[in-house]
This record gives structure tokens, C-alpha cells and sequence, in this order.
């Protein structure tokens, strides 16, 4: 078998040609910008741009995850917080009743005032054994660990932040507040009875302020919360505007680079047509 030989292009043709191969690949790429909207789509395009900008978006990634718990942490600190402020009232409501009970000369209705303030010690525990939020209880004794940065403990770099915020067990008001049940005959006419009523207002008290304490305490841990979320929130926009700096095209600038881009590849068809009629004439005097 004979092998066939190679078209020969004349120089004029061939440099038009390659012009016109060029001005088409430069349009892919410029048509590639537009549709996807980024310069640098992989690491053949820019590799110091497309690794540094993935490192920015991993990191942005990884810290929304992150802002995503310290929402949760900041639902169990709210969660707490609304079962103390229910019990505060319940503390209140059993002052009442002690202070009726104290004012009162009937012994029935010191012992139907000794009943219910037994009942609402009862749904101070339930209360706080109904604050769990996602298996945590702040106040059933559970402790909530929040963490603020990606990093692990054994990170050359540094170490993971986290804040520790420790719980208290209201489900026990004996044991937490140091509020106890009345007896049948605790609260009875005389200075025994009203002795009695005496130490528990003053039981009530202490605990009121116990109470207003650890709400405090939960009010400065949930702020601080909340500033590291707003902070996570903030730096999470600032590494997602770095990232995009270094991968995100320019749409005005693509697309004027199209139009220059289309314009030229007709002015290269058209000296490419005039090129090839060069070889025309030639075939025309041969005829």
C-alpha cells in the first residue's frame, strides 16, 4: 500500500489557520469563565490561586459547621434560662404561700397552704427535668462544651478554643436550693409553726438568689456565645470574599474579552479566505 502524502499549506494559509486555532481555544476558555463564573476552575489554571483559595474555602466550610453548634449551644443556654426564670416564679408562688400560711389562724388553712407549697417544690424539679434541649440539661447537672475554632488538640499551630459552661441540678431542691417539704404539722398555729414558716421564707430567699446568680451566670455565658458566633459569622464572610478574590472572573471583562475574541475570528476567517484564494488563481492559470 502506498502511503498517501501530506497536504501541503501554503505559508499564507497555514499562518491564518493556526491564528484562527488560537483565537478559537482563547474563546473556550473566555466561554468556560462566563459559564462558570470563576477564573480558576483547577489547578492547571492558577495552582497558587486554586490551592490557597480551596484552603480558604475548607476552612470557611469547616467553621460554618462550627457556627451551626454554637447556635445549639446558644438554644440550651436560652433553654436553661427559660426554665430558671419558670422557677423563680415557683419560688415566688411558695413565698406567697408561706407568708399566707404565716399570716393565717386557721390551722386547716395553714395546713392546705403547707400542701400546695409542697406541690410547688415538686414542679420546681419538674421543670428542671423538663429544660433538656437535644439530650443536654443545664439544669439536671449535664455541663455544655461549645467550640469556637476548627483546630484539634493536637494541632502544631494551636490549640482548639472552647468555652466549659458548667450546670447545676435543680432537679433535686433539697439537695440544690436546700428547699425541703413541709410536714403535716410543721406550719401549725404557734411560735414552733411559725418559727417554721420563718426558716422556710428565709430558705425561699436563699434561694431566690442562688437562682438569680446562676441566671447571671448563664446571661454572661450566653453573650459570650453569641459574640464568637457573630465574630465565626463575620471571618466565615471574610475567607469566602478571599477565596472568590482569587478564583472569581471578572463577568464585564470576559465578556469583552468574547467580543474582541468573536471579532477577531472573523477578521482571521476572512484572511484566511483571502489566503486560500491566493491558491485558486494559481489552479486558474494552470486551467
Amino acid at each position: 500500500m502506498s502511503k498517501m502524502s501530506e497536504v501541503t499549506l501554503a505559508a499564507g494559509v497555514r499562518t491564518n489557520l493556526l491564528a484562527l486555532q488560537r483565537t478559537s481555544s482563547m474563546q473556550e476558555v473566555v466561554q468556560g469563565r462566563l459559564a462558570t463564573g470563576k477564573k480558576v476552575n483547577s489547578a492547571l489554571d492558577n495552582p497558587n490561586s486554586y490551592f490557597t483559595a480551596a484552603a480558604l474555602s475548607d476552612r470557611a466550610s469547616d467553621l460554618s459547621t462550627l457556627l451551626d453548634d454554637m447556635g445549639q449551644g446558644v438554644q440550651q443556654l436560652k433553654a436553661a434560662d427559660e426554665g430558671i426564670k419558670a422557677i423563680v416564679k415557683l419560688v415566688d408562688a411558695a413565698k406567697a404561700k408561706a407568708t399566707q400560711a404565716l399570716s393565717s389562724a386557721s390551722s386547716t388553712d395553714r395546713g392546705t397552704f403547707a400542701s400546695e407549697y409542697n406541690k410547688l417544690l415538686g414542679q420546681i424539679s419538674d421543670i428542671a427535668q423538663d429544660s433538656t434541649y437535644k439530650g443536654k440539661n443545664l439544669l439536671g447537672g449535664d455541663d455544655l462544651r461549645v467550640i469556637f475554632n476548627e483546630r484539634t488538640q493536637g494541632d502544631a499551630t494551636w490549640g482548639q478554643n472552647f468555652m466549659t459552661i458548667s450546670g447545676v441540678n435543680y432537679t433535686n431542691v433539697q439537695s440544690s436550693l436546700s428547699l425541703s417539704t413541709i410536714g403535716g404539722g410543721d406550719w401549725a398555729i404557734g411560735t414552733t409553726g411559725n418559727n417554721n414558716i420563718g426558716t422556710a421564707l428565709d430558705k425561699l430567699n436563699h434561694a431566690l438568689t442562688s437562682l438569680r446568680t446562676q441566671a447571671s451566670t448563664f446571661g454572661t455565658n450566653l453573650s459570650s456565645v453569641q459574640i464568637r458566633q457573630d465574630y465565626t459569622t463575620s471571618f466565615i464572610n471574610t475567607l469566602t470574599t478571599g477565596s472568590d478574590k482569587l478564583t472569581l472572573a471578572d463577568q464585564n471583562e470576559e465578556g469583552a474579552k468574547l467580543l474582541a475574541l468573536n471579532t477577531r475570528q472573523q477578521l482571521s476567517s476572512t484572511a484566511l479566505s483571502f489566503a486560500s484564494q491566493a491558491d485558486q488563481n494559481v489552479l486558474r492559470l494552470l486551467g
